[in-house]
């Protein structure tokens, strides 16, 4: 859900200790050890003023000198050390925490639904999951730790330069309500521009993900200077935003920076006046200055860190926008199992099964109107419909990949939201129309939904072979290495037949109770589509299919078929049964037979016959 922006940024912030708490101790040491270097640097005005007052305005001897002089050497030294201390404290911490972050929030993108995904951009998963966490680490070892430094610093400064002449501390501590002002007026103009940076940033992120993905499209249709033109108009934006920020800092750094020195300016009068009057004494005067210029340095800062912060901020809305994001999904409290498989197959029944987008308009259709379908134990069941019938919808409540809005989908009598993801997705395996293959080798992509543990062993070279085997990709024996063959990033270094066959030998390799295929072979000829389809009735004797189909070719090779019209079957029963009784189906498959010769021809050319591998 969005986050408010009314909630303040402490309590913004604070949503961070839930990470950062195994790390507050290490923290509290660094703040602790800066504490104490800012500490040191305001000893020495008050080892200055002793001495002043003393060795230099009277005879004192040249050994108090000297133990003036190495006493401020050793606050030197000590203050170099506790900044080193603070450095070695809060550095391996905070990248623990970015770790823990990432992690967390990775784990709650892969339990988020298909819906949640479907909503969002990976440019912007991608920019808060990188960018907007380093900039939270930055800010939790550095940014945190010296604006409390830097406020301990300004009051412990004042204190002692009230202590020392408190009629220069009280026009010096005048000066700071402008400064008090500057810094709340400065928080909320920042706030938002600070917000509207990272989501421009995160949108530039999808731009650039989309045209690499889509590079090929973009030249093939000569689009790159439309696709240039649109990014340098969104970089021009964030440009746009980042000089806006970088003015309001720099408003503020100036005033800050300016203030201080003016007051200072009006203290060096006064001081000068009542050092003459005799009300301050030298020492005094020269410990306030020294003194105010050791402050001056964190006021400062103080534009700086308060960027810093509410860039912090900003980042960690973001974050914790994802996070808190429910997953209607998730696994009921006390999950049931499945019963023991069937040698035959598993029984998959869809009872008056209702469906609609959680973004859907109130007026709008269910995709899915009460839909009445079962599954016999070991059949091939092919689910025809024209676009947009709901098919593809369907097919992914079976696997859990959406729920159901009415009625219920079960496997083997148990309902899919009783049990576990876990469970449900290795009884249930799925090969989509467009496969998505990972930058890894040609045998990881096929052993990917394998259960090692229910296995037992390490998975064969046996069981990736036969997989590759029933889907027909003899061809990875060509690849360079082989099955360890390392393909490109979602496997674009392949053809789209080639993909499709190592996605159905993934789920193959699954050896699954129930196998859903969502037009899996349309990249296929007729006649390598045969001879998987062959295969697969073969080595799956005791698995379900479910397989939604965009080609006639597919459709003779069902068991059965399903008629999807309207969000709802109209029609279940063999091939040949419904042509010669269901209008709709005799419609349906005149448009599946010239999307197939209208695909073909363009693949192969005019005139030429099937047999392509598309």
């Amino acid at each position: 859900m969005p986050t408010d922006p009314s909630v303040s940024t402490t309590r913004a912030l604070a949503r961070l200790l839930h990470w950062a708490r195994p790390a507050l101790p290490r923290l509290a040491a660094g703040a602790a050890a800066s504490l104490g270097a800012s500490l040191m640097a305001l000893a020495v005005p008050q080892v200055l003023r002793a001495v002043v007052n003393g060795p230099l305005l009277t005879e004192g001897s040249p050994r108090a000198l000297v133990l003036a002089a190495g006493l401020v050497l050793a606050l030197g030294v000590l203050e170099a050390l506790l900044v080193w201390c603070r450095r070695a404290f809060v550095l391996t911490p905070g990248t623990r925490i970015e770790r823990a972050m990432r992690t967390e929030l990775f784990e709650h993108l892969l339990e988020l639904p298909s819906a949640f995904h479907d909503r969002w951009s990976g440019g912007q998963l991608l920019s808060r999951i990188m960018s907007d966490l380093g900039m939270v680490r930055r800010w939790l070892a550095f940014g945190l730790v010296m604006l409390v430094v830097s406020a301990s610093t300004v009051v412990v400064g004042i204190g002692l330069m009230l202590a020392t002449a408190w009629q220069l501390g009280l026009v010096y501590l005048c000066g700071a309500v402008p400064v008090v002002w500057l810094g709340f007026r400065f928080r909320e103009d920042y706030k938002e521009v600070a917000r509207l940076a990272r989501d421009q940033a995160g949108d530039l992120a999808t731009t650039v993900e989309e045209s690499v993905h889509g590079i090929r499209v973009l030249k093939a249709f000569g689009r790159g200077q439309e696709a240039l033109d649109d990014f340098a108009r969104q970089a021009d934006e964030l440009r746009s935003t980042e000089i806006h920020k970088a003015r309001t800092l720099s408003r503020v750094t100036f005033a800050l920076g300016a203030l201080p020195e003016a007051v200072l300016a009006v203290t060096l009068g006064l001081g000068v006046w009542l050092a003459a009057s005799g009300s301050v004494s030298v020492g005094a005067l020269v410990a306030f200055f020294a003194t105010a210029a050791v402050v001056n340095a964190p006021v400062e800062r103080l534009g700086q860190l308060l960027a810093m912060t509410l860039d912090a901020r900003a980042a960690t809305d973001r974050v914790v926008e994802v996070i808190d994001t429910a997953n209607p999904l998730a696994d009921p409290p006390v999950p049931v199992h499945l019963p023991a498989a069937d040698p035959r197959g598993s029984r998959v029944v869809l009872d008056a099964v209702h469906f609609r987008h959680p973004a859907s308009p109130p007026d709008a259709p269910d995709v899915l109107d009460g839909v009445d379908l079962e599954l016999e134990p070991g059949e091939t069941l092919a689910l025809v419909g024209l676009t947009g019938s709901g098919k593809s919808t369907l097919v992914q409540l079976v696997p859990r990949l959406y729920d159901v809005t009415g009625g219920a989908v079960r496997v083997d009598g148990v309902d899919v939201r009783d049990l576990s993801r876990t469970e449900l997705r290795r009884a249930v395996a799925v090969a989509f129309e467009d496969p998505v293959l990972f930058s890894t080798s040609v045998r990881e992509n096929v052993l990917l939904g394998v259960d090692t543990e229910a296995l037992g062993e390490a998975p064969s070279d046996a069981l990736v072979r036969q997989a590759l085997d029933v889907a027909s990709a003899d061809f990875v024996d060509r690849l360079p290495h082989g099955t360890a063959t390392v393909i490109g990033e979602e496997g674009l270094s392949l053809s789209g037949g080639q993909r499709q066959r190592i996605a159905l030998a993934r789920a193959i390799a699954v050896r699954p109770r129930v196998l859903v295929l969502d037009d899996p072979l349309s990249a296929l000829d007729v006649t390598t589509e045969a001879a998987v389809t062959t295969r697969l009735r073969e080595v799956l004797t005791g698995t379900t299919t479910l397989v939604v189909a965009h080609r006639t070719s597919t459709v003779a090779l069902a068991d059965r078929v399903a008629v999807l019209e309207d969000g709802r079957v109209t029609g279940v029963g063999r091939h040949s049964e419904l042509l010669a009784t269901h209008p709709h189906y005799r419609y349906v498959l005149t448009a599946l037979t010239a999307l197939d010769d209208a695909a073909d021809e363009a693949v192969a050319g005019p005139g030429a016959g099937r047999g392509v591998d598309r």
